[in-house]
Order: C-alpha cells, then structure tokens, then sequence
C-alpha cells in the first residue's frame, strides 16, 4: 500500500513577534509589556517548541470526492499543529478486512475511518477508543447537526468516531412540468396521489418510475408510507419494537397495494434496473421517481429547472405538514476514530475531531454536498442546484430519520423485508401475506 507522508501545521500560528513588540505607554519614554502580550509570546513559545508527533491515519483517498476534501483538512491542520506529521495509509474497498488485519496483528493506525461493523467489531477486541469525553471537550458535540446526532452516537450510548457524512434520504422526485401541463395537483394526501396516479395513466404517462429489480428501493417507498403515521419507519420493526400488524405498518401496505393495483407503476417494475427506471423519470416519460437524494445531479442534468423532488402526501392535510421534516432514510455512526493503543490518545483525538469537521466543511463548501454531519458556517464556493439548495434548507430542520435497508441491524429481518415489499409491488400480494411473512422472520431472526 503506497503511503504518502504529509507534515501538517498548528492552529496557534507563532505570532509571538507581533506580542512581543506591543507596549503599553505608561510614561513618556518607557514601556510596558500588557499581561496579554506576554501570555501571548508564552503561548506561541510553548507551541514552536512542542515535540514532533508522527500519527499514522487510514482514510479514503481514491476519488476527487475523497481526496479534494482530504487535502483541503489537511492543509487547514497545517495552520494547526506544526508539531504534528501525518502518514496516510490510502483504505483499501475491501469491507474492512485489511483495517480488522492490522487490528488482529496489532498494527492499527492512530487514526482510521470507521463505520458501525468496524465500531462494533472493534469495541469487543477493545481496539477503539470511547470518546464520550473528547466530543465534549473540543466542542465537537456543539457542532453537530442536531438531525444528525445518530451519527455521533451508537445504541450504547457512546461516541466511537467523529462523523463527517450526514444522513442520506430517500426523495420522492416529480417532474413538475409533467404536473403542470397535465393539471395534475402534487399530491399532499393518498387521495390525491390515487387522483395522480388515475390522471397520468390516462394521459399514457408513467405515474412512478422505480428500480424494483434491486430490493432496496422496494423498502424505501413502503419506509415512506409507514413514516408519515410512524416517525421511525421501518427501524422500529428491525428492532423488535413495532410488529407488521401495527397500524402504521398494515395502512402502508394496503396503500401501496391499491396504487399498484390502479395503475401507479410501469410494468414489469421489479425487474427494471435503475438504468431503465431512471430513463422513464429522465426522459419525460414518468411523472415521479424513488431514489436517495444522490439522483439530484443526474436528474438536474436531465430535466433542469423541471425536476425538484416533493414532500411525501400523508393521510390527510394535518398528518402532511407534521410529516415535512420526517425523512425516510439515514445514516450510521462513523467517521473518524482512534485507536485505543495510540501513545497520545488526546492528541489523536483533536486531530481526528479537526480532520472531520475540516472534511464536512469542504464537502459543504466546495462539493456542493450539504449531506453532513457538522454545521458549516462559511459561504459556499460551489453552489447547489436548486434541489440540493431546498434539502441544505431541510436538512437542520429533520425532526426524525429512518433507515435505508443496509442500515437495518437484523440480518434475517432485512432480508424478509426486502423481499416482501418487492411483493408488495406485483399487485399479486395481500396485506395479510405482508403481515404474515415478516412475523415468521421476526420470530425466526430472534
């Protein structure tokens, strides 16, 4: 694995010159040095002359999504701690496995990024260090998203990683020049999407384009559904908190089987891939289309100013607007953590904390990408398209999350799960048979 070294540099830049030079006139022809001015060119001494530190980082650098932001945190470090060297050690895309190897060999890096299988696994072989206290201590917490806290802190209740990437959502996307010319209202309620589904068949219109063949998107439209009467979506069942028979679970169902059944998707949607799904959506040809809020680009670059993406209809007008700020989909601890046998366990964590909130900013900043943890409080030099400028809008006003299926925490469960909401959209499948199939998985998974 090529490692490249970069030195980086401190926050309390010596200005120690500028201290010692200012004076304080008590007389004519005499000086004295201010108490401040003195603490200042103590302050930058004590800092010029810290020990080096070499820290050894594992991180993501394959991509200008990866490596731009990486550089960017790096070179903001440099005006942070000149005492400190960094050596990256480039991740390999292997799910883990060569991070687990270093951990098993008792070669860990000080510093690595870590998503939830990382955390959970290495928080059994102690190899990452708790960071409840340091959160707290560098400010780290005060900056956090507040929708995006369950990226800070797992089920135990405690800290493991300093979260850059926030929580992605699933968007319900429309054409709204479609909605426009045809005189179709943008569903606020399920009678009204049933209205639209109705109107746009009978213009030879696609109602809702989605990519069934894959499973994922399959729960996602039926997390959508359950999230407008239960918050939680799909979570609460993966937890063993809610059962299908609940009513926010058996009305989503039966909703999306009667718009299956009058009509709301093309043909043959689960075996659609997304290339073929997206077509539709892109090219005019569909009204709405299921996907995360990374379809943004492509569907701007398709559609323009005619694509935006709506707030999902609920049961009724009321049930509509609590819902604006219950997305479906999510995130899950990660970021950058520490090992708990680093030297200098505080030092590591100040860097990890600094490099992910500098990576957040840069994303924000300079990748058009507001999906992150941290609040950024620096203008944007790369400005989102419209799309992406309303989620920047919606995003600190998120009263709830969901889950997206690989987020789910029961293996068993989430395969059940998928395959019955791929059921749901045949149109040959019952609520009942719904309800039925995910209780045997929930019994079987425990």
């Amino acid at each position: 694995m090529k490692k490249m070294a970069v030195t980086l540099v401190s926050l309390l830049a010596a200005t120690s010159l500028a201290a010692c030079g200012s004076t304080n006139t008590a007389k004519e022809g005499s000086t004295a040095t201010t108490p401040a001015a003195t603490a200042a060119a103590t302050s930058a001494a004590v800092k010029s002359d810290a020990k080096p530190v070499k820290l050894r980082i594992y991180a993501q650098y394959a991509d200008e999504d990866t490596k731009t932001p990486y550089d960017y945190a790096v070179a903001e470090l440099k005006k942070e701690m000149p005492n400190v060297e960094l050596e990256l050690d480039i991740q390999a895309q292997d799910d883990g496995q060569k991070l687990k190897t270093y951990a098993a060999t008792g070669n860990l890096p000080d510093i690595f990024q870590a998503g939830l299988d990382i955390i959970d696994t290495f928080k059994k072989s102690n190899n990452i260090l708790v960071l409840d206290d340091y959160v707290t201590k560098f400010g780290f917490k005060d900056k956090m998203q507040p929708s995006a806290m369950n990226t800070l802190i797992t089920d135990d209740g405690h800290s493991y990683a300093f979260p850059y990437a926030g929580n992605e959502v699933a968007l319900l996307y429309y054409n709204k020049e479609l909605f426009e010319k045809n005189g179709v209202k943008v569903p606020t309620t399920y009678d009204e999407m049933m209205a639209a589904v109705q109107a746009f068949n009978g213009k030879g219109i696609t109602p809702l384009s989605i990519f069934a063949k894959e499973k994922w998107p399959c729960v996602a439209l039926y997390d959508m559904f359950v999230s407008r009467a239960e918050p939680a979506g799909v979570t609460k069942l993966d937890k063993g908190l809610a059962k299908a028979e609940d009513a926010a679970y058996k009305t989503a169902a039966d909703k999306i089987i009667e718009l299956v059944k009058a009509g709301m998707l093309p043909k043959g949607a689960t075996n659609l891939n997304y290339d073929q799904a997206a077509a539709l959506y892109h090219e005019g040809k569909a009204a709405m289309f299921i996907n995360g809020q990374w379809e943004i680009e492509a569907a701007t670059k398709a559609l323009g100013d005619k694509a935006g993406y709506m707030y999902l209809p609920a049961a009724d007008a009321a049930a509509y607007e609590k819902g604006k700020t219950a997305f479906s989909g999510s995130g899950g601890p990660g970021g950058y953590a520490v090992s708990a046998n680093t030297k200098d366990k505080e030092l590591a964590a100040k860097v990890a904390s600094f490099i992910s909130l500098k990576y957040a900013e840069y994303k924000y900043t300079n990748r058009g990408n507001p999906i992150v943890a941290t609040k950024v409080d620096k203008p944007i030099v790369k400005q989102f398209p419209p799309m992406m400028e309303q989620l920047s809008k919606d995003i600190p006003k998120m009263t709830s999350t969901t889950a997206f299926s690989w987020g789910l925490s029961n293996p068993k469960f989430k395969a059940a799960l998928e395959d019955a909401t791929q059921n749901l959209l045949t149109g040959n499948y019952t609520s009942d048979q719904f309800v039925k199939d995910l209780n045997k998985a929930a019994v079987t998974a425990k």
